[in-house]
């Protein structure tokens, strides 16, 4: 796995809050999905700067630079189902339950085949050696281990030869919508991006949201290559960072993937002086965790565990587009290692006090 040498920093948590009205959480997806609001965020300028809609960011990329954008695609990875069988210790056996309480799975990464690591609720109903069921018995979970961080390693199985997980999920489980957003989606595809493609997500990489094919067409015809990358959005991305002193934050690791393709035109463009240009802070990461100290990129199918905040130096990444992050989370950080904590700040409390739409469903930020 990719582990970042975390720098020294003295910033701690508290260095990375900041006020947001609640009513400022956007609910539900503008449409068309590329007319969200869009803010500019120059770093050499020290200027932030209102743009009417997001597609008007095609101004803002140049030929020759190159935009990473991240494909994978989002599960329905929330199922519900009830404990079928218990481990009783006692007499080293699974007991037979009537139970009707429901048990939610979440899955969160694939470990091997049918093997995964999840969140479980309630954890009492989730112990080692349990079963559950899902479906009137169409999918199974029995409960392999329990990690240091709570979550449930779990192994699926299945009767249908014609079946296979996903296509199993693509019948009993849901898209897992953030907490925070508490209206219910009319179409789960809007939780996709528009080119996502390889399944294993349990949370989109909203920043790519804001995209349409057409807007892409279109930055594909000034002369701006887009190449995808793969991280699989698990814990990793949205885990809370529950510690003062953020270097003691352990990040959860997540797949990902680079091509040898992918690292050709990155390279590429780097040698040629162009940029490139992160769509999210996975695809950021991403990049970032398969390049070397000399700002190389080389093809990787791997787990990282990729740290980023003030005082990292930054190896392909050369501009962001994201949305705008919780307080206190390590996306926030992440974006403030890039364009400086100050800044950022400052481009919050303006996007609060102009009235941005925030976190998953909500505008965009540029950093050039």
């Amino acid at each position: 796995m990719i582990k970042n040498k975390l720098p020294e920093t003295n910033l701690t948590l508290d260095d990375f809050q900041y006020d947001l009205p609640e009513e400022l959480i956007a609910q539900s997806p503008v449409e068309p999905r590329d007319s969200s609001r869009l803010m500019i965020v120059d770093r050499e300028n020290q200027k932030i700067s209102d743009i009417s809609s997001f597609r008007e960011n095609i101004n803002y990329l140049n030929e020759g630079d190159v935009l990473v954008i991240n494909d994978t695609r989002v599960i329905p990875a929330r199922i519900i189902g009830k404990r079928k069988y218990r481990y009783d210790s006692s007499s080293n056996s699974k007991v037979l339950t009537n139970s009707s309480a429901p048990v939610e799975l979440l899955l969160l990464k694939q470990l091997e085949n049918n093997i995964w690591e999840t969140l479980a609720g309630p954890g009492k109903r989730a112990k080692i050696g349990d079963i559950i069921s899902f479906g009137d018995d169409l999918l199974r979970a029995e409960i392999l281990d329990i990690t240091e961080n709570g979550c449930r390693k779990v192994r699926f199985s299945y009767d249908s030869e014609n079946e296979n997980l996903f296509s199993i999920l693509d019948t009993l489980g849901t898209v897992p919508l953030p907490p925070y957003i508490t209206k219910k989606l009319d179409d789960p595809e809007r939780y996709q991006t528009v080119y996502s493609k390889i399944k294993g997500s349990a949370a989109a990489p909203t920043a790519g949201l804001h995209f349409t094919k057409d807007l892409l067409d279109l930055i594909q015809k000034k002369g701006i290559k887009i190449v995808p990358v793969l991280l699989h959005v698990g814990l990793g991305t949205f885990r809370p960072v529950k510690v003062e002193k953020i270097t003691e934050h352990q990040m959860h690791s997540e797949y990902i993937e680079v091509t040898e393709d992918a690292c050709n035109i990155i390279n590429e463009c780097k040698r040629n002086g162009g940029r490139v240009i992160a769509v999210g802070t996975t695809s950021c990461r991403t990049i970032e965790s398969a390049s070397d100290e000399n700002g190389i990129l080389y093809p990787v199918k791997t787990e990282t565990g990729i740290f980023i905040y003030p005082g990292y130096k930054f190896k392909i990444t050369d501009a962001l587009i994201t949305n705008f992050h919780l307080p206190g989370s390590t996306l926030l950080m992440l974006v403030s290692a890039l364009a400086g904590r100050d800044l950022i700040l400052d481009a919050y409390k303006h996007a609060v006090s102009e009235k941005y739409r925030f976190f998953s469903f909500g505008d965009a930020m540029m950093i050039l």
